[in-house]
């Protein structure tokens, strides 16, 4: 080492012991972020098959290249869970045989694949036949950033109801710097979900958005205030939309005792903190927010 490196050697190993704040082989090891998201993005191949790829999937190829791959992956998540349950345990998992739950966990997980594509299917759905500017489903599914941000949150909404730390987190994140989209994987999404455009769209752990729901890109599902920090983890914090319900873009809906009721429509760069009944258009008006009943004011559906 040169003579010139030295303070800095020595003033950073200083920080280290006085901070801390270091992912150290001789403690619990923390997930890696780079293979979390190598594994998410093998995920997705799993998922969509041929669509992530860039080349068609032979049928005839299909159940040993699935076969592969899931078996790669497996091995790799179960490493990922391992250290997770291991870094920060829930009370489920302290005083058990983390190799074995991590094993347990991971299989759990891909049982769910199924229904998870089911949903996805909802998801594309909904996006082609709310959005004219789709010639087909295939390229809603290739192009639109919303998919690959909602198939994500899905598989990582399996493991946080698990209650496997930090790795679900690390996949939403990493479909958020790759789509502008933050959707947090406590949220909870019913069928038929689509975010159009999505840039800026932020989605709060503690939202619970119903069937049929459609947003547009700057829309913030958020909560009023977390000054109160962590005496607010597991507090319902963040609104509730029910089915039917369309976000324009812009609109910021913010509170845990906030509910949107069935095909209420959200007006563009609407500040909303209180909750709306069904069949609501809620306009921002100057410093005003105005609540309309739709089938009265005969402006029907969005």
């Amino acid at each position: 080492m040169s003579d010139a490196l030295k303070p800095f050697v020595d003033g950073l190993l200083e920080s280290y012991t006085k901070t801390g704040i270091i992912n150290n082989v001789d403690g619990a090891n923390l997930p890696s972020k780079a293979g979390v998201a190598q594994i998410t993005e093998d995920l997705l191949h799993l998922l969509l098959p041929g669509f992530f790829e860039g080349y068609p999937v032979a049928m005839q190829s299909l159940r040993y290249r699935t076969q592969t791959l899931a078996g790669s992956v497996s091995a790799r998540l179960e490493e990922e869970v391992f250290k997770s349950l291991d870094f920060c345990p829930a009370e489920e998992y302290r005083d058990v045989d983390l190799e074995k739950a991590a094993t347990e966990i991971v299989s759990l997980f891909l049982s769910h694949f199924a229904t998870i594509r089911d949903l996805l299917e909802t998801d594309a759905e909904a996006a082609f036949v709310g959005d004219p500017a789709a010639p087909s489903r295939e390229e809603v599914i290739v192009a639109y950033p919303f998919i690959e941000a909602i198939a994500v949150q899905r598989m990582a909404h399996v493991l946080y109801r698990m209650k496997v730390g930090v790795i679900p987190r690390l996949m939403t994140e990493w479909a958020h710097s790759r789509t502008g989209i933050d959707i947090h994987p406590g949220a909870c999404i019913g069928t038929h979900f689509f975010i159009d455009h999505g840039t800026g769209t932020v989605v709060g752990e503690t939202c619970r958005i119903g069937n049929h729901v459609k947003m547009y890109h700057g829309v913030t599902l958020g909560a009023k205030s977390t000054a109160a920090g962590q005496k607010l983890r597991g507090v319902i914090r963040h609104p509730t939309i029910h089915d039917h319900v369309t976000i324009y873009p812009g609109a910021t809906i913010l509170g845990g005792d906030t509910v949107i009721g069935e095909r209420s429509t959200i007006g563009g760069n609407v500040y909303l903190t209180e909750s709306v009944p069904s069949h609501s258009l809620v306009l921002q008006e100057g410093v005003s927010v105005k609540v309309y009943d739709k089938r009265v004011n005969g402006n029907g559906e969005s």
